[in-house]
């Protein structure tokens, strides 16, 4: 019997997250019937071979011609959206960024027959108000385009910062990349690169926001990428540097710097949300939150909405340039995190979908 799917399938994290999974039925020979949410299918970041493209488009040929509601459908999309079913049991995959779960999100966990969270700190919310069909299931390693690269990209020593994810105030950007140039801007035995780019905002917005960061003052060590189309382009901006820097204020797993401590980097990471489930303090400096502050920027997260409504994390500037200078010692005893590097093989793929299956049966 085929397994019913209802997945975005986009350049995006949530479309990436939906073929790792996708990538691992089709290594199982599981067969599948596929509908893509929203009709996204865009498959356009990807490098994937003839048969495995062939193999999608056939999943999903038939769909409306042989479903029924009657049978258990597994969805991933936003908790927002997730009320909408094309089952009578539906097993939502989603991801939780805040503290505080409104009733509108409540109701929508209680009208699904299960819902899976990435972090840890999700379920634990949501059962506090009662919800007792949530459930733990960790996101994964994506072996198929991140991988650890053998190669120098600089000619001289520099030890090299990433800040990544798209830019919001809920990641805390700001606050990180004023305080690392207070204190490393135009030092030029270190550098910080940007891939920040938020693809929900125009081209002259992203640009403003980064213009405007640093009021006027220039740091030519701290460098900003554009938007990179291929995933094979965001290996190379991961295995450029040597300690990535994750310290939003809350996420829900938080796949930039899982992926690059993953391929061997060090880390600093605000000891909070969905970083929890996956940093310790072998693989990472951790850095414990000195607070919280509301999350509304008036973008994502909009006050007095049904959804999306809570607090995120912060973090005392000094005690995160004192992990900073300890992650620079990391590197500079073995600029390859061996610990970061086991992540690999404690998440991969074929456990997540082993967890899917487990919840669907």
């Amino acid at each position: 019997m085929s397994i019913a799917l209802n997945l975005p399938v986009n350049g995006v994290s949530f479309g990436q997250v939906s073929l790792g999974l996708l990538r691992e039925f089709y290594k199982r020979e599981t067969p599948i019937k596929l509908q893509p949410l929203k009709s996204q299918f865009d498959l356009s970041t990807e490098d994937l071979t003839p048969e495995f493209e062939e193999w999608l488009a056939n999943a999903t040929r038939d769909f409306e011609l042989t479903h029924s509601r009657k049978n258990n459908i597994f969805k991933l999309w936003h908790l927002a959206e997730g009320i909408s079913a094309l089952s009578e049991k539906q097993i939502l995959y989603s991801f939780y960024e805040l503290d505080t779960p409104t009733q509108t999100e409540v109701n929508i966990v209680r009208n699904n027959h299960k819902v899976l969270f990435s972090s840890s700190q999700a379920v634990e919310s949501f059962r506090r108000l009662g919800c007792e069909n949530v459930h733990h299931v960790p996101l994964a390693f994506d072996d198929h385009n991140f991988k650890k690269l053998d190669k120098k990209y600089f000619t001289d020593d520099r030890i090299v910062f990433s800040v990544v994810g798209k830019f919001e105030q809920r990641k805390n950007h700001g606050e990180i990349l004023k305080a690392w140039a207070s204190k490393f801007g135009n030092d030029r035995k270190y550098a910080l690169h940007g891939a920040v780019w938020n693809p929900f905002f125009s081209a002259d917005q992203n640009n403003g926001i980064l213009s405007n960061l640093f009021e006027g003052k220039k740091y030519w060590n701290i460098n900003f990428s554009p938007f990179m189309e291929k995933n094979s382009q965001y290996n190379e901006f991961l295995n450029s540097s040597n300690i990535v820097l994750a310290m939003s204020g809350g996420e829900g797993w938080g796949l930039p710097e899982f992926h690059s401590v993953g391929v061997g980097k060090h880390a600093v990471v605000l000891n909070c949300s969905g970083y929890k489930d996956w940093a310790n303090e072998k693989n990472s400096v951790l850095i414990q939150p000195n607070g919280k502050r509301p999350a509304f920027d008036g973008a994502f997260f909009k006050e007095g909405e049904p959804y999306n409504q809570g607090s995120v994390y912060t973090f005392d500037v000094d005690e995160f340039i004192s992990g900073c200078e300890e992650a620079i010692k990391r590197v500079e005893q073995n600029r390859i995190n061996e610990e970061g590097l086991k992540l690999q093989e404690e998440f991969p793929y074929s456990r997540t979908v082993d967890s899917v299956l487990a919840h669907m049966e």
